[in-house]
Parts: structure tokens; sequence; C-alpha cells
């Protein structure tokens, strides 16, 4: 997961300067959390955004419908890691390991805007659940 990770991070192929920025985070998680090590507040926090259902536009005679679904696990993590590393990329610290430090720890301890973006999915889909006929 953490390879997928820095591979979700790295910005023009470079590789090394992703890891070095991600092992920068957890070494700044160290000391934050309490009886927790930072690969598993990192697992944690990934957990905690991962959506479990999201809206697909349908077209259904001459209108589109926003009906919800459920996400397929690989999907699940992958937007996870998209919405950590862009609204970690949006905070306002100095540099982006104490950034993706921040972000991840007010993703485990639910809080933050990737948790907000999860929210914002699942309240989508909960209103337009009388659409959810039309999923096929």
């Amino acid at each position: 997961m953490i390879a997928k990770f820095i591979n979700k991070m790295m910005v023009r192929g470079q590789k090394a300067t992703a890891q070095r920025l991600l092992y920068g985070a957890l070494d700044e998680l160290k000391g934050k959390v309490v009886g927790e090590e930072p690969v598993g507040v990192f697992r944690k926090a990934i957990e905690n955004i991962k959506p479990s259902i999201e809206v697909r536009s349908r077209r259904v005679g001459g209108a589109t419908y926003q009906v919800p679904v459920d996400v397929r696990p690989s999907r699940r993590l992958s937007l996870a890691m998209r919405w950590l590393v862009e609204y970690s990329r949006a905070r306002g610290e100095k540099d982006y390991s104490k950034r993706l430090a921040g972000e991840l720890l007010d993703a485990f301890n639910n809080r933050g805007n990737a948790i907000k973006k999860k929210e914002d999915v699942h309240r989508m889909a909960e209103a337009n659940k009388a659409f959810s006929h039309y999923n096929w």
C-alpha cells in the first residue's frame, strides 16, 4: 500500500523525492500518536478516507440521473489515496512532509478535508437514493 501511495504522490517521475517526503511525514507522525506505529496511523487514515458508495451519471430517456452505486475495492483505495494527496497539497504548512503528516493525523482522527470529501460523496449518494432503481 505504501508503494502504491508513493506512486500516487510522485510528480514528473521523481520517485526518490516522493519516497523521501512520505518517510519524512511518517517520521513526523512518530511522536504525535501515542501507542501507534506511523505505518498503522497511515493504514487507519486510508481506511477512514475510503468511500463505500458514490454516484454515477446514468442517462435514461432525456434525463440524466445521479445513481448511487457501490465502490469497487480497488477504486476505494485509489480514491482515498488521491484525496489524501490532493488535500495535503492544499494545506498551509511549510513543507510537504508536514502537510502530509497533518492530513494523515486528521484522517486518523476522522476530521480534515479528505474525510469531508468522503462525507460529501456519501451525502450525495444518500440524497439520490430515490434513483437507485436505475442501477444496473
